[in-house]
């Protein structure tokens, strides 16, 4: 490793709508180089481009601009530059506002932004109804911004580990071939882009092992990036949470696929990356190898897709099959009927229960349609369905009022086809070349070596989450479950277990899905993906989990055979079990 010292990353924000507090909060909690915030998650990118139907001068992230406006004084003092994608598809009307904020002031601070990631036009004869299409572009742009001296740095969208890849390949001068060091930015940058889900937020051993009785908000995480792409993952002293090899394997494996994660900038092999708990908070990452980018661009397309509208009847006592069966056929009835139309009945209901609540059950009704007039004249008829409904029916509420709804879908284009700007403080711009060298994108299943053969001995039944955690998510329409042995004697159990088959057995849900399981050996660790459970993205609200944020802990929760040396292992070992090596 080289004597050059680490440069330190920050993160404030994991989405927009994060907590109010976290730039401040990593400014004055130790030393940092960067400030890095993402903003924008697809269902993002979907409402500001509707805010932007109703005010074109919109489109970014106007809570960024208060999150700054307190820190600025702290920024200038001590140097800490500030890269963003809270431009969202405004980034240069984010610049100016920033511009202007800055000026009255009085401070001396230069704004950049990168641009070119709108590629509608381009793919208007093939996606003609696109509400927003966006490219997710690489990191160079950014390092072009900051090699002209910007303070802050304001993008539109760029993938989510770009903001973190850029300040550290302008802090060690690396060039676009090397893929590796990119690969190690990329890991590090996925790990601390979402916040404290990093640092203990959405973790199955919240109640477990380090992060038991710790200040109950988690602090955000910084990662100290080596020159050879290697990186510590860590937080401020003193703040909540904790970062364990387990914090950081959730993260690694959330919302991804296989072996590869792609990026514009290089690809990383994530079945190569190496997790070692140092203690005190500090978690290294190292291993990572990149294969050069694929020659074709992701790009997020939105879309309108029409209105829906959700209303939630409720059933107390006996009968609950049968009420639920008489009131959709009363709603069957119901002219005119939307295009699309589900009943959903969760039974949530007790026997022989001490509240009502719990002698209750749900059925959740939910309608789409391109017809705003005809999802309300649907709501008004369910209301007049009240007094003919069965004995015990209350609904929860009077029915909404039509929303809008978009879809989400992704498309690739050609590398040369966004126009990647830097847009520099002085006014002038630098086209970005796009990468020279590309490959192919490889198989999405390891090379490596992946034990077989399971665990033999003496079963008995179980739930999954006594040896493993989860971490879940959407990607799209789609979602992924990652999971991870505490134990690596475990891991042999977790792949045998662990099948599309058992997945779809377990999450009945899933059953005529496309269900994929992906080992990555080094992380002891497997990766489900399960297409389309999500329909076409959170914004269609297809499901009552509509990110998926949920799966993981439900797959945890089934009861499975498991092996009674693991599970006596298991009883009998450290609380501490975050305190581990993956390797």
């Amino acid at each position: 490793m080289s004597d050059t010292p680490p440069v330190r990353i920050a993160n404030f924000s994991g989405f927009y709508g994060d907590r109010d507090s976290a730039m401040k909060e990593m400014l004055d909690g130790g030393d940092i180089d960067y400030l890095t915030g993402d903003y924008l998650a697809e269902l993002t990118m979907l409402i500001l481009a509707k805010g932007m139907m109703k005010d074109p001068t919109l489109g970014y992230a106007k809570r960024f601009i208060d999150h700054l406006d307190s820190c600025l004084d702290s920024i200038s003092e001590r140097g800490v530059k500030v890269v963003t994608n809270a431009g969202g598809l405004n980034p240069s009307g984010l610049a100016a506002a920033l511009r202007e904020k800055i000026s009255e002031r009085g401070l001396d601070l230069t704004v950049a932004y990168v641009d070119g990631d709108d590629v509608r036009e381009p793919l208007r004869p093939t996606v003609p109804d696109a509400l927003c299409a966006n490219a997710y572009l690489g990191a160079f742009g950014i390092v072009e911004c900051l090699s002209s001296g910007a303070d802050i740095v304001v993008t539109g969208r760029v993938t989510d580990a770009s903001v973190v890849v850029a300040p550290a390949i302008h802090h060690f001068g690396w060039g676009p071939d090397d893929h590796d060091q990119i690969a190690g930015a990329m890991a590090a940058g996925h790990v601390i882009e979402c916040g404290t889900q990093a640092t203990g937020g959405n973790y199955s051993g919240f109640n477990r092992g380090a992060l038991d009785g710790r200040p109950v908000m988690p602090g955000f995480p910084l990662a100290e990036v080596n020159e050879d792409g290697s990186s510590v993952i860590t937080k401020h002293e003193g703040t909540g949470g904790a970062v364990t090899a387990g914090t950081v394997i959730a993260q690694l494996l959330y919302e991804v696929t296989g072996a590869r994660y792609a990026g514009p900038d290089a690809v990383l092999r994530l079945d190569h990356l190496r997790v070692e708990d140092l203690g005190d908070n500090r978690v290294r990452i190292s291993g990572a190898t990149g294969d050069a980018p694929p020659p074709t661009t992701k790009v997020s397309v939105n879309k309108l897709g029409g209105f829906r509208n959700e209303v939630q009847v409720l059933f107390s006592g006996l009968d609950v099959e049968d009420k639920a069966d008489l009131f959709t056929r009363q709603l069957d009835t119901l002219e005119p009927r939307p295009r699309t139309v589900e009943y959903r009945l969760e039974r949530t209901d007790h026997p022989d229960a001490d509240t009502q609540a719990a002698a209750s059950a749900r059925l959740v009704c939910v309608v789409w349609d391109m017809d705003q007039n005809l999802i309300a004249e649907w709501g008004r008829g369910v209301v007049g369905t009240a007094l003919a409904s069965p004995p015990g029916t209350f609904f929860d509420g009077v029915p909404p009022k039509p929303s809008m709804y978009g879809t989400f879908s992704p498309a690739y284009v050609d590398n040369d086809v966004p126009v990647h700007t830097a847009n520099l403080a002085d006014g002038s711009t630098v086209t970005i070349a796009p990468p020279q060298a590309t490959t192919e994108l490889g198989s999405s299943y390891t090379d490596e070596p992946v034990p077989t053969g399971g665990v033999p001995g003496e079963t008995r039944r179980a739930p999954i989450g006594l040896l493993a955690d989860a971490r879940s998510g959407d990607k799209g329409g789609s979602a992924n479950i990652g999971l991870w042995t505490r134990d690596e004697a475990a891991y042999p159990w977790l792949v045998e277990t662990i099948t599309p088959e058992t997945v779809k057995t377990l999450l009945p849900e899933t059953a005529d899905l496309d269900v994929e399981v992906f080992a990555l050996p080094h992380l002891n660790a497997v990766n489900v993906v399960v297409q389309d459970i999500l329909g076409q993205g959170v914004a269609h609200g297809a499901r009552f989990d509509p990110q998926g944020k949920g799966l993981g802990e439900w797959l945890r929760s089934r009861v499975v055979d498991v092996p009674v040396s693991l599970l006596d292992a298991s009883s009998t070992s450290s609380t501490s079990t975050d305190r581990k090596d993956a390797s």
